[in-house]
């Protein structure tokens, strides 16, 4: 009995009920949307060609049946029913997974238009902001309260709501503060703050392009390095022109401060590296150990007792090291020099110094990363790394020193780490894509170049320019490619980590923009044009963040300096848009060791009056911007009216020009003896009693050793070399302020009391001396530290077997091969004598070359010019 209640109810449960036949009769007769229609089909095309064959196979009989899939229509209009194959055959370019590629588009294209919380994170099933559905009334903001953010207190939870899409205020946070007793960095100072950071002041301040910027170690003041030969002192707070060295006669290439704040260093195409102090501006070395242009200059942070070092690469494929005191701040001549030149032609483009200053890491022209340690007495190169194809013109350490990336123009960048006796590397390759990136036509036919790299503060992210525009953010650990930065629309040659928040990093080109970005989710905070009233947009050679993070710096190819940061900008107001030193491109007079005075004052440039302030015309300023010169700040107001004269230019022309200072009692002043007079007459004398001497021809060696060292000669005996005439602004043949070198009355001579005032005024202050020793003892920590781990690593030995790839170097076979470079064969040939000059030099000794100049290629100034091999 039960048995048959069970079939019976069985039976009845597998036939349909009436209701259900009336609602399937029902769906076969009403008319589906064509969309919807057509959702049906491609769900069956899709689940034909995957594992459910059978689900796919019940669908596409249930859709015939219940006349769900699109309809045909003939040329009167009538529907008719078609079958899936049929379907299938008249559309042959639907593919199986037509369905997929349109649900993997939808979430690009909707996350433009409407930005979900987490970017890149896109799915089908997501709520509220990554929902597909989402409007923009979804993603309205609610005002934040104290208990909310204080739930953020250290990353409890790691993200923020997804309804609470602005950041919180400052009252927000102190509220929240109160609650926690602290807050996290991230949510204290979230990213939005950077769009607050504004252009305070675009002064032009060279007459030509300025490739290199950088600020003290204190952030007061600013650096530039121009085409026009000069370098230049700015106050970071207020804009003002401080100073102008002069010295070198062609363009800066590169600029060093040293760590204890106390001196500069310039390099230039002239092939000098000209050392300045901060304080007083008082040049302290001209340092002549190179054969080409000066590529790279920098300062190692290493302290052994009072000894320091200088690097310097240059175009003539050696690198020196430069020895000198930090108590005396005298410099050693006799570089320690490397000649690296296994072929003509080959420069060495960049170098990189560890943080703690034992390691060395230089690029070169010739695809070979070269490895100095300093852990000896003296440096010692320990291996070279061919892990390259091309040049390799970017290299940089890692903030904690056990790390260098080197990026080279086959497109391709390096994460090198010595480990068991040898450089291992994690390779990225520029041409890498994400899987939601589309792939460009133009892509195809341009070679990925790399133009510059750089790390992020703590060093867990890498970031790359490659030549197509494009910022990759790489993740520095596994080489796995997370963000592509688009906005660029030309090179990029700047990318310049914050100085402590590790999720920001500016990037700036030969586009003229200047972008601040949010490296840690891939998106841009805040851009800048460099528009120029006239002159259309300037390109951005340079960009440098102070200590603090507040200001950053930047400099163009029209001689500007852009000043950026948060806060008023009225300081800047007082000041004017051309700021220019009226003796700025005076002549100068160099003696045999290139030290330098000015041709018309015969004084030192560093011990001349304060000048008076022009503009680029050489018009001077008025009255209230002549006190903005360091010097005359509380002189009378007769003091600061300049004296104009007519001068004649080279085509004829007569202009009127600042020639000295205008003052009342200036007939009483030149009657004032001049503390040089005596000497500069002193050493003319000597002069001419050698010159006597020599032509005579008795006792000239003897009377040679007795001449003084930094003599200076006659104008009339000597060539006198000027800075070159380039990159003018002005139309016409007047030169504006370059021709401000005609005679000087007497009132520009520095009088003894002037002197005396001179040597007290300080122009760059110096680093307190507890945070100067704090410094040093962390830098002296990391070199230990670094020392040790070298030496513990060279005594591990690898337990996998040698094999031969680019991946892996052996420092012991590049040591090996360094000595087997250096035998040389018994027979004297021009290349074993070549040779031998090389190694001489390495010792000490001045070769004599027969090129006098190699091409001028420099890291960023060739990048900038033309940007090709």
């Amino acid at each position: 009995m039960w048995n048959v209640k069970a079939v019976a109810s069985t039976q009845s449960t597998a036939r349909p009920s009436q209701p259900q036949i009336m609602a399937e009769r029902a769906i076969s007769t009403r008319t589906l949307p064509l969309v919807e229609s057509e959702l049906y089909f491609l769900i069956a095309r899709f689940l034909s060609a995957g594992p459910c064959l059978k689900s796919a196979e019940v669908l596409v009989r249930e859709l015939e049946d219940y006349q769900l899939l699109p309809k045909r229509l003939d040329w009167e209009g009538n529907e008719h029913n078609r079958t899936y194959h049929e379907l299938v055959l008249s559309n042959k370019h639907v593919a199986p997974d037509y369905l997929l590629q349109i649900c993997q588009r939808v979430g690009p294209l909707l996350d433009k238009e409407i930005p979900p919380s987490v970017p890149r994170v896109s799915s089908l099933l997501g709520a509220g902001r990554q929902s597909l559905l989402r409007t923009i009334k979804d993603c309205k903001n609610i005002q934040w309260k104290n208990s909310a953010f204080a739930a953020l207190h250290r990353g409890r939870p790691p993200e923020m709501p997804v309804n609470y899409g602005s950041p919180p205020s400052i009252v927000e946070v102190d509220c929240a503060k109160q609650l926690t007793g602290c807050a996290c960095f991230s949510s204290a100072f979230p990213v939005s703050m950077y769009q607050h950071i504004k252009m305070h002041r675009r002064i032009l301040g060279h007459l030509s392009a300025v490739y290199c910027v950088a600020f003290d170690r204190t952030g007061h003041r600013i650096f530039t390095g121009s085409d026009d030969c000069l370098v230049k002192i700015w106050s970071t707070c207020n804009g003002r022109l401080l100073a102008t060295l002069r010295g070198h006669s062609a363009e800066i290439s590169d600029m060093a401060v040293n760590y204890e704040n106390t001196l500069i260093a310039a390099g230039s195409c002239d092939k000098i590296i000209r050392v300045w102090c901060l304080r007083t501006c008082a040049p302290v070395a001209v340092l002549q150990g190179h054969t080409g242009s000066i590529n790279s200059l920098q300062f190692s942070p290493m302290a052994k007792g009072s000894v320091r070092y200088m690097a310097s690469t240059g175009a003539d494929g050696t690198v020196c090291f430069w020895q000198w005191d930090v108590h005396t701040m005298k410099f050693n001549n006799r570089p320690v020099k490397f000649t690296e030149r296994p072929r003509t032609g080959v420069q060495m483009l960049y170098a990189s110094f560890s943080v703690g200053g034992m390691f060395l890491a230089t690029g070169s022209t010739d695809h070979i990363i070269r490895i100095y340690y300093f852990g000896c007495e003296t440096p010692e190169k320990i291996a070279e790394l061919e892990g390259h194809t091309d040049k390799v013109d970017s290299i940089q350490f890692s903030n904690t020193g056990d790390r260098f990336i080197s990026g080279s123009r086959d497109g391709t960048a390096r994460i090198w780490q010595f480990k068991q006796q040898e450089w291992h590397s994690i390779l990225l390759v520029m041409s890498a894509r994400l899987p939601c990136d589309p792939c460009l036509e133009e892509d195809k036919f341009i070679k990925p170049r790399v133009t510059m790299i750089a790390w992020d503060r703590f060093d867990t992210l890498v970031i790359t320019a490659v030549n197509n525009h494009l910022l990759k953010v790489w993740n520095s650990v596994s080489g796995q490619l997370l963000h592509n930065m688009m906005g660029h629309e030309d090179e990029v040659f700047v990318l310049e980590p914050h100085p402590f928040d590790s999720r920001i990093m500016l990037s700036a080109g030969h586009d003229g923009n200047i972008f601040i970005w949010d490296i840690t989710k891939g998106i841009k905070t805040k851009q800048y044009f460099n528009l120029i009233e006239g002159q259309g947009h300037g390109a951005v050679f340079d960009c440098k963040f102070s200590s603090d993070g507040q200001r950053f710096a930047c400099t163009d190819s029209h001689g500007h300096l852009l000043i950026f940061g948060f806060g008023c900008s009225k300081p800047y107001e007082k000041i004017p848009d051309q700021m220019f030193f009226h003796t700025d491109y005076r002549p100068l007079i160099r003696d045999g060791n290139n030290y330098v005075l000015d041709e018309q004052t015969q004084q030192a440039p560093h011990l001349m009056p304060p000048p008076f302030l022009v503009d680029v015309d050489g018009n001077p300023h008025p009255t209230k911007y002549q006190r903005l010169v360091p010097g005359r700040e509380n002189c009378a107001d007769d003091h600061l009216i300049p004296q104009l004269g007519y001068v004649a230019t080279s085509d004829g022309d007569v202009v009127e020009q600042v020639i000295g200072q205008q003052t009342n009692d200036q007939g009483e002043e030149s009657q004032e003896p001049s503390i040089l007079d005596g000497i500069i007459r002193q050493l003319q004398q000597q002069q001419e009693q050698r010159h006597e001497t020599e032509q005579e021809g008795a006792n000239g060696a003897q009377n040679q050793e007795e001449t003084p060292r930094r003599s200076f000669l006659n104008p009339s005996l000597i060539d006198i070399q000027s800075p070159p005439n380039i990159g003018l602004r002005r139309n016409g043949q007047v030169e504006g302020v370059r021709q401000m070198h005609q005679n000087a009355p007497r009132s520009q001579i520095a009088t003894e009391r002037d002197l005396q005032a001179w040597k007290r005024r300080v122009v760059v202050p110096e680093i307190p001396p507890y945070i100067n020793r704090k410094q040093a003892e962390f830098r002296i920590a990391k070199g230990e530290e670094e020392r040790a781990f070298y030496t513990e690593e060279k005594k591990r030995k690898s337990f996998q077997p040698p094999q031969k790839n680019d991946f892996v170097v052996s420092s012991v076979r590049s040591r090996k091969r360094l000595i087997c470079r250096q035998s040389k064969p018994g027979y004297r040939t021009r290349s074993n004598v070549e040779q031998f000059i090389e190694l001489s030099c390495e010792e000490g000794e001045e070769p004599t070359s027969s090129a006098e100049q190699l091409p001028r290629t420099l890291t960023k100034k060739a990048k900038c010019l033309g940007g090709g091999d």
